[in-house]
């Protein structure tokens, strides 16, 4: 365990995340020269098309450092804030991430914000400043100000260039010398935290976790907390681009399990793996649940297709656990569901992904917000309101409340 190093990388938008973990990939000899294109690790085509991170993806990178064979497992995160909720799972599983800071840009809210979520879980931060090759790089003042947000060392912050690889080789080495090992005890019983989770036609659900204590092996009877049910891990393995099977997975590492689940609502992320049959091992502290910021109906187009919607939603937020849903039906479209998400952009990416990966032709109606409605015969009885026709009649309307936000604005 002393060689393994878990981190990922945060920041905001288009600050140079995934440009960087592609440093790291060639620097590390990850990837071969066949393999190589820009933004590796952003696999789908929305991702490529649109230039952005949607899903986080974990990569496990070896390295050579003072005659010791490190173990470095990356999570390359999204920088929107309506991709957040992948950031803090990215984040439950390392001990590390680096903070990416634009040399021309400063800093931004989301960088602010997602630093935030890492102290929350006391990980240990690297500050880079990024993009000091542009011509409008302005590294003395960006410094300054990564001085005044973290309160580290001048010497502290990495100044790199990922479009040309100056200054990679010093993250590697500051990740194995400031990172700390994962804490943890492989003899204890087993104990993992699910972070990530895909359907795979062919083979059922891939799970994503990180072992906290203790060891999981191929063929073993495993237990998943949340749902009570016990499968046989047929595959686990390590995470590289491709995923590579092992036998044995010991507690701090990251990697993939296959147990043949063909149903969806099996698997939770935030969920803990144990030992079936052992005795019990408490769950691991997982993650906040979500909250939904803003609510639209998507209904099918032919209504015989409601079934087939459900079972690819159900797929869908497997991959993306942020999405929230919930049977409605309404007068015009018939039945289809209530669907809660981070932001505007999260749901024109559902609405894409349910059309290209499912082939689900939907409507989505117009996006809004939930109300409370109170009631004088029941004033402790709130009412959530979705729809304007479900507000009760004005005459016995105690009052209404909307929902709103504490916002800190950086000018």
């Amino acid at each position: 365990m002393e060689l393994i190093r878990n981190f990922c990388i945060i920041a905001h938008i288009d600050h140079g995340k995934s440009t960087l973990a592609d440093r790291l990939l060639d620097f590390t000899g990850t990837i071969d020269q066949r393999e190589k294109k820009d933004q590796l690790l952003d696999d789908m085509d929305l991702e490529r098309e649109r230039g952005i991170t949607i899903k986080s993806h974990a990569i496990q990178m070896e390295h050579e450092y003072e005659n010791k064979n490190y173990i470095l497992n990356l999570i390359d995160t999204p920088g929107h804030v309506d991709f957040s909720y992948e950031v803090s799972r990215s984040i439950a599983a390392c001990e590390g991430a680096l903070l990416v800071v634009d040399a021309a840009q400063s800093i931004q809210a989301q960088t602010i914000s997602n630093l935030y979520l890492a102290l929350d879980n006391d990980l240990e931060i690297i500050p880079v400043l990024n993009k000091i090759d542009l011509p409008s790089a302005n590294v003395e003042e960006v410094t300054d100000d990564i001085i005044d947000l973290l309160g580290c060392e001048k010497d502290q912050i990495l100044k790199v260039s990922a479009k040309t690889g100056e200054g990679v080789d010093k993250i590697i080495s500051e990740i194995i010398n400031r990172i700390p090992s994962p804490k943890g005890n492989v003899d204890l019983p087993l104990q993992a935290l699910i972070f990530d989770s895909v359907f795979n036609p062919f083979r059922g659900i891939e799970t994503y976790f990180k072992v906290i204590n203790g060891k999981i092996k191929k063929g073993q009877t495993i237990k998943f907390m949340a749902t009570g049910k016990s499968y046989v891990a047929d595959e686990v393995g390590t995470l590289k681009l491709d995923k590579v099977s092992k036998n044995l997975i010991l507690a701090g590492d990251v990697g993939y399990l296959i147990t043949g689940i063909k149903n969806a609502k099996e698997v939770k992320v935030g969920d803990t793996i144990v030992e079936d049959g052992k005795i019990e091992v408490n769950a691991i502290e997982g993650f906040e649940d979500v909250k939904p910021m803003v609510f639209a109906g998507i209904y099918p187009i032919d209504t015989d297709d409601y079934e087939e919607l459900r079972k690819s939603m159900e797929k869908l937020q497997l991959n993306d656990a942020s999405l929230v849903f919930i049977p409605e039906s309404s007068a015009a479209l018939g039945f289809g569901f209530r669907c809660g998400f981070l932001g505007m952009l999260h749901l024109e990416i559902i609405q894409q992904r349910l059309e290209r990966e499912f082939g689900m032709s939907v409507i989505t109606t117009v996006p809004n917000v939930s109300y409370h409605a109170f009631n004088r015969k029941e004033p402790n009885k709130m009412i959530l309101v979705n729809n304007p026709s479900d507000i009760p009649d004005p005459s016995i309307l105690e009052r209404v409340e909307e929902p709103y936000i504490k916002a800190s604005i950086i000018t």
